[in-house]
């Protein structure tokens, strides 16, 4: 279920009785709350028939007690059970779920992870008003959804420029729209956003950063490779090697797969890896330099430099020293 949909009728007046929100990503929760905390209630009826309740102060017994209430010189009420993954009595909202009051809007914030879709409650706010599971962007659909976002803010924003937002801040949307807005408010409307917009403005350097380092060892550019980690060494706010590792682990494994694909066309490798068509094509030309040994050796490599980032059999070596060793022997 798409969330903007369901905040378009919020902003339309058209409230369920229940919104059961729960989910691994809190941003998709956070705005659906958002837009009914500021559309149900004009400004001045909120002091009176609004309340905000959280998990860890309060029961099943006074939350039911605040949505059975009357309003007062208001159309509804709204209750909101905020960080409700704390709260201990969700089966105990059951009578109430099955009999909710038509004049207050109950919003339920289950974030962080999935409420069990087989428990009574979430089932009767089901039948009785609207569930959302808030799901998290897969990393393969990252870019994508970052270009899309951007376009609806009025802006472009460049293959790489997605890349780079993307490897740097994950996929935690809450933080990638945050630095999106403030880059909103720097940039003239319309601009399409490129990589020195992101190194100017959000601190992501454009030539030292986890996509270009993953680029240089793909065509074993020693040189380059070497420069950046030695940049990440000198900046250790730029990356880890734990996130590194885990990007290289991705690269190696995807470069394996092609090597046993029957069609290795680039379409079908952007199919099969759902990765863009560009980053397939250099996947491909990738592939011809690391054959199956090669990458299986890799992927051991990176095995050992994880445990030894870890403490384990690395008792004196830091972590821009591990990442310097690591790096040079991935590419001899």
């Amino acid at each position: 279920m798409d969330h903007l949909p369901i905040i378009q009728q919020i902003k339309a007046k058209q409230f369920e009785p229940i919104y059961f929100l729960h989910g691994e990503e809190a941003y998709y929760i956070d705005a659906i709350t958002d837009a009914i905390l500021e559309h149900a209630l004009e400004e001045h009826e909120k002091d009176f028939n609004q309340s905000i309740l959280y998990g860890k102060d309060t029961d099943a017994t006074s939350l039911i007690a605040e949505a059975k209430g009357y309003p007062m010189m208001a159309e509804r009420r709204v209750v909101v059970l905020k960080e409700a993954q704390d709260f201990r009595g969700m089966e105990d909202l059951l009578p109430y779920f099955e009999s909710p009051s038509e004049q207050t809007v109950f919003v339920v914030n289950y974030k962080y992870k999935n409420y069990d879709s087989r428990k009574k409650s979430i089932k009767a706010a089901q039948k009785n008003g609207l569930v959302f599971k808030s799901a998290k962007v897969p990393e393969y659909k990252l870019s994508d959804w970052i270009g899309s976002y951007v376009k609806t803010k009025g802006f472009g924003i460049t293959p790489k420029a997605t890349m780079l937002l993307a490897e740097f801040l994950g996929n935690d949307l809450s933080k990638i729209i945050n630095e999106l807005e403030k880059l909103s408010l720097l940039v003239e409307s319309g601009t399409t956003i490129n990589e020195i917009h992101i190194e100017e403005n959000i601190g992501i350097s454009k030539d030292y950063n986890v996509f270009e380092l993953v680029n240089a060892i793909s065509v074993r550019d020693v040189p380059k490779a070497l420069k950046i980690v030695d940049y990440f060494d000198h900046n250790p706010k730029a990356t880890s090697i734990i996130v590194v590792i885990s990007n290289l682990f991705n690269h190696f494994s995807r470069l394996m797969k092609i090597h046993f694909m029957e069609n290795k066309s680039k379409d079908a490798i952007a199919s099969a890896l759902r990765v863009p068509p560009f980053v397939a094509n250099q996947m491909l030309a990738s592939a011809k330099i690391y054959n199956p040994k090669k990458l299986a050796a890799n992927i051991s490599i990176l095995h050992e430099f994880d445990l030894k980032s870890k403490g384990i059999n690395n008792s004196s070596f830091s972590e821009g020293e591990l990442m310097k060793e690591m790096v040079y022997r991935l590419m001899h």
